[in-house]
């Protein structure tokens, strides 16, 4: 988990908010090989490009995951990090229409208003659209960008310290502005960090935009504690990750419990960690041709491998995240440990847009100063 999920203020309140609370990954090419089932393209007169994908920091794919797209197609593929993916839009947004790169990874539904506002992207449509997630292709009518991964934000609770206390475990949100869970919960700065931003979006999608900030006030007098960014949430202040944390509610993600198990050797029998379901708040993130590019065609081969079931069967894997390809594998410990919760509440980015940065203040003014 801590090797996907801080980012610093940006150039505007709003643009740090949106950041990913992920670290770095090198820049790297691929090199291309023999070719692999699920690959997409075919040579062409793009032979020979070189694409560079700008993403976040910890777009922590194995450059081999690009040789099968290179060997079918000669189109060579580089990564670029560009920070927090607040600070990698702001760049972008900066570019527009004279672009860093080719395509860009990893603008989410909090973000995508303000990059199709400021027209990043060039539309375009991939003929794998039907073979993904309806509910996130939904969220883009003009095609301007690709759904490629989903997963939700949503609070942690560390099962064998509520177990040891003989407390009942929460199930609502209302349920955390009660005394006898004071001093237990450890949220991220919704100013620093994108998984503070969600939560705080599933407070707004529960309670109402006149309602959220009463919830806050009661969370604050409850002994909520805020930090920075998500590593520090999780691993340092939880107790149910490397266990010397003091507090067992924390804000973190509904695919957090299977890789509590995939990552520990020995493997437990079950996951040590759960998840409050209706805390839940869903992010989609997409992939787009960046406008202006001189390879916009073989951009567009690049989307389409992107949504391969070839490329969508490594996301849960590597970045954590839910393939959005519905015929996309997904290992057995996801399927068993992990929440996706449905039917919960939501925000619209055209909203997220319109009021985060008036959220984030609001927020700062009820739960720091």
């Amino acid at each position: 988990m801590k090797r996907i999920f801080a980012a610093a203020l940006a150039a505007s309140l709003l643009t740090a908010a949106c950041g990913s609370d992920k670290p770095s990954v090198a820049t790297t090419p691929s090199t291309g090989s023999a070719a692999a089932p699920g690959s997409t393209g075919a040579p062409s007169a793009d032979a020979g490009t070189t694409l560079t994908i700008v993403a976040y920091d910890s777009f922590a794919v194995d450059p081999k995951a690009f040789d099968s797209f290179t060997a079918t197609t000669g189109i060579k593929v580089k990564v670029v990090t560009a920070g927090d993916a607040g600070a990698m839009l702001s760049k972008a947004a900066l570019t527009a229409g004279n672009p860093e790169g080719d395509v860009m990874w990893g603008v989410d539904n909090t973000l995508l208003a303000r990059a199709l506002g400021s027209k990043v992207f060039e539309p375009y449509t991939s003929p794998q659209l039907p073979n993904l997630a309806p509910d996130a292709t939904a969220l883009i009518p003009g095609h301007e960008a690709t759904p490629v991964d989903e997963g939700d934000v949503c609070i942690n609770f560390d099962i064998a310290w509520f177990a040891a206390h003989q407390l009942d475990v929460p199930k609502t949100l209302d349920q955390l502005t009660d005394p006898k869970y004071k001093d237990l919960l450890v949220v991220e700065n919704p100013a620093t960090s994108s998984t503070g931003l969600a939560f705080l979006l599933a407070t707004v999608a529960k309670f109402g935009q006149d309602g959220w900030q009463q919830y806050w006030k009661d969370l604050r007098a409850n002994g909520v504690k805020v930090v920075d960014g998500w590593e520090e949430a999780y691993d340092e202040q939880f107790s149910g990750s490397s266990g010397e944390g003091l507090r067992p509610l924390v804000v973190s993600y509904g695919s957090s419990p299977p890789f509590e198990v995939i990552d520990a050797d020995p493997k437990p029998a079950t996951a040590p960690t759960g998840v409050l379901s209706a805390s839940c708040f869903h992010q989609v993130e997409f992939a787009g041709v960046l406008r202006g590019t001189e390879h916009a065609e073989a951009a567009g081969k690049l989307i389409d491998f992107l949504v391969s079931k070839e490329f969508q069967d490594t996301m849960p894997l590597t970045l954590y995240v839910y393939p959005v390809r519905k015929d996309a594998a997904v290992p057995e410990e996801f399927t068993q440990y992990a929440v996706r919760p449905t039917g919960l509440p939501t925000v619209s980015p055209a909203d997220i847009e319109s009021h985060a940065k008036d959220w984030i203040n609001t927020w700062t003014d009820i739960t720091i100063r």
